[in-house]
């Protein structure tokens, strides 16, 4: 549906997007994740025709956006992040304007001006003026317009900045009906928007794609995962213990006064403490949870199955006659992804300054 290859922009020696390749297929809800500044609006301003490369393709249905822009931007309907409103005319009005732009006559205007209307529930406000309307019936016309001509393709860039929790609800539900008939991609940078929403994810930092996927595979795909364990004896112990397991590449114990040992390789060996089991202060209880006095061991894992990795330690234990107070699996989700993706993302390009 949509093919992009080796997309560059350059603005003098800065790449808002740098060798940015990717397909979108027909159908879905696509959403394109980055921190500000990370090339977003730049690479949806190019895909819709808007803004020149300076080098690399965009291709819709077939149609090459630089060489067939009529073709292909009859495809696409585009709402920026700034919508082009007219504030003095009515809903209806502007889209009247918008659909004869867009090479609609006679019938066909009236007939798709109140689909879109319905679609997008301006119905109430369909001839008040466009300046007298909310922030979020201002985007609702702005999608309304893009949906005019029925285009395979709707581009929606930040839809949701600025609007309060009610209407940002309203604007999603709007956008996963969209994604019934139509091949939706928009932006953000809003985490849970994305996650909610979107069959599929791209992330984007430093105009560099470094993520396309579900949602749920780029949380299995976060590089380390965790578990808590709460050990009965001593911690150090305990570690050893985990240390020598396959696709454990960390090991780190948490004391209950809040001093902590730096992280240790499963390679590397533990170092020796003079108080492995440290008392607590006269006079203080427990008090609350069991097991909130007793040091706690994180492990990290590059296995993708948590419970695989649990049920190693369980049996590790079972061995070796450990008792383990309390397991907690700590799964990641895609603000952890999206965290450690970006954060490399930026390491690597400090690296290479």
């Amino acid at each position: 549906m949509i093919s992009v290859e080796h997309l560059t922009k350059c603005y003098g020696g800065f790449k808002a997007v740098d060798d940015l390749s990717f397909e979108i297929d027909e159908g879905h809800v696509y959403g394109f994740l980055g921190p500000n500044g990370a090339g977003k609006s730049t690479t949806m301003n190019i895909i819709t025709g808007c803004l020149s490369a300076t080098s690399g393709r965009v291709r819709i249905d077939g149609h090459d956006i630089f060489e067939e822009p009529g073709a292909a931007k009859r495809l696409i309907g585009y709402l920026p992040e700034q919508p082009p409103l007219y504030l003095s005319e009515s809903p209806v009005e502007y889209l009247r304007f918008v659909a004869e732009a867009k090479g609609l006559k006679g019938e066909a205007v009236k007939k798709q001006i109140q689909e879109v209307i319905e679609q997008t529930g301006l119905e109430p406000v369909k001839n008040r003026r466009i300046s007298a309307l909310s922030k979020g019936y201002k985007q609702r016309v702005g999608i309304a317009q893009a949906l005019l001509g029925n285009p395979k393709v709707i581009i929606l860039d930040e839809p949701t900045v600025g609007l309060d929790p009610i209407q940002i609800i309203d604007i999603r539900n709007l956008i996963r009906d969209l994604g019934k008939d139509h091949t939706v991609i928009f932006s953000s940078h809003i985490l849970s928007e994305v996650q909610t929403i979107c069959d599929q994810i791209l992330i984007i930092a430093g105009g560099k794609l470094i993520a396309f996927d579900k949602p749920e595979n780029l949380e299995k795909q976060l590089l380390s995962r965790e578990i808590v364990l709460v050990p009965e004896g001593s911690a150090e112990e305990a570690a050893e213990t985990v240390k020598g397991l396959a696709h454990v590449t960390e090991v780190q114990v948490e004391y209950p006064d809040g001093e902590s040992p730096e992280s240790e390789s499963p390679e590397s060996e533990s170092p020796e403490s003079e108080n492995p089991e440290r008392e607590r202060p006269d006079g203080d209880s427990d008090g609350g949870h069991p097991t909130s006095g007793h040091p706690r061991i994180h492990v990290r894992t590059d296995l993708n199955d948590l419970y695989e990795m649990s049920g190693a330690i369980f049996h590790a234990f079972a061995a070796k006659d450990q008792t383990l107070l309390e397991m907690t699996l700590k799964k990641a989700n895609l603000e952890d992804v999206f965290l450690e993706l970006t954060e490399k993302e930026e390491a690597d390009d400090d690296s290479r300054i």
